[in-house]
């Protein structure tokens, strides 16, 4: 018997151990590239649907009815190490690799030593001033092999539900506040192969699947003086939810109830370019123990010209961070490169450097 618990016990750690996702510097259901680029310290800048995750308050700002559909692709350094000897149109013609287990294996087995990364976001909404309604899908997939003779590492996570989010004022929107509530469904598979295993996943055994209606509430407060400083705050998983409808072999781990505050400011340079400067704390009671303090201060700078054209720089997670984009009433483009901490307990010791596309289309 104490044989038996000891093997559950040590299955249970390593599963939960083997390539964690970036929940305590990114705990956004669906992100964004305008805020990755800003070193996601975006609480306090967001003005469009992207509102319903990283700050519900931010509605209030929205201008005039946003009817997008998002899309949100990304992958990394290693994944293009581990599809091409450096032509980027091979990493793209294998790109949907990414999300395949199998396929995933084979390509780290012929170039051991990557970390690789794939992420993938559709987000459909229409947005009004207070009022988000949309559908999300989140996809990501990470992958390792440090060598031949080590495990191969596997996670995998997907996200999706409806969204409706809401948001109002005070003292002429001096203080905004807003709530967002996504009736959440995970599924998620975290595993490792020995160097002679053939992969073979089972659904049933190996993923976990729950579901959950996980609520974001924020608010902020922006002062009507010079350069706007603004304040803000943002609880998540605010109900304390835990999941339910268990399927497949279990749920997935708990979400715990985070908190993030925010300080910006948003001086003109003139009458067509603004400068905004923010600088925020993710789960600052430090629920995510095993991430350093460090790894959860950000920061970004973000030009804004005729609101059209941005110029981008950040800092998160102990890297730096960039992008541009062009924005107008029916069309938005992004690009960004931006860092996680890719060592498990380190701090500026491996650099997982990653490249985002992000279109939106709407009216």
């Amino acid at each position: 018997m104490k044989l038996v618990l000891l093997l559950l016990f040590t299955h249970t750690q390593s599963t939960w151990a083997i390539l964690p996702f970036e929940d305590a510097v990114s705990p956004e259901l669906v992100t964004s590239a305008r805020a990755l680029a800003l070193g996601n310290s975006y609480m306090n800048k967001v003005d469009d649907g992207h509102a319903a995750f990283y700050n519900p308050a931010g509605l209030g700002t929205v201008r005039g009815l946003q009817s997008q559909f998002n899309i949100h692709m990304e992958t990394n350094n290693g994944f293009l190490a581990v599809t091409s000897d450096g032509a980027f149109t091979d990493s793209i013609s294998l790109y949907s690799d990414a999300f395949d287990p199998i396929g995933l294996r084979s390509l780290h087995a012929e170039n051991p030593g990557n970390l690789s990364h794939a992420r993938v976001n559709l987000y459909p909404n229409i947005t009004y001033r207070g009022i988000t309604l949309g559908w999300m899908y989140a996809q990501q997939n990470r992958a390792r092999l440090k060598s031949v003779t080590e495990n191969f590492e596997i996670s995998e996570r997907r996200d999706w539900g409806p969204v409706m989010s809401l948001s109002g004022g005070f003292f002429g929107g001096v203080i905004k506040f807003g709530v967002t509530g996504v009736y959440l469904s995970r599924k998620q598979l975290q595993k490792d192969f020995a160097p002679g295993d053939t992969i073979s996943i089972d659904e049933e055994v190996d993923y976990v699947k729950g579901t959950m209606t996980h609520l974001t509430a924020g608010a902020r407060i922006t002062l009507p003086i010079a350069f706007l400083p603004t304040f803000s705050a943002v609880l998540r998983n605010s109900s304390g939810t835990d999941w339910y409808d268990e399927e497949l072999s279990g749920t997935p781990g708990r979400v715990p109830q985070t908190s993030e505050f925010g300080f910006s400011i948003t001086p003109n340079l003139g009458r067509t370019v603004r400068l905004h400067l923010e600088v925020s704390r993710k789960d600052f009671g430090d629920r995510y123990e095993n991430v350093s303090s460090s790894r959860k201060t950000m920061g970004g700078i973000e030009i804004d010209y005729m609101r059209m054209m941005f110029v981008r720089f950040g800092f998160s997670d102990g890297w730096g961070s960039g992008g541009i984009g062009v924005r107008n009433k029916s069309f938005q483009f992004d690009l960004t490169t931006y860092a996680i901490e890719a060592s498990d307990d380190g701090y500026r010791e491996e650099e997982d450097r990653r490249s985002v596309l992000s279109m939106s289309f709407g009216l």
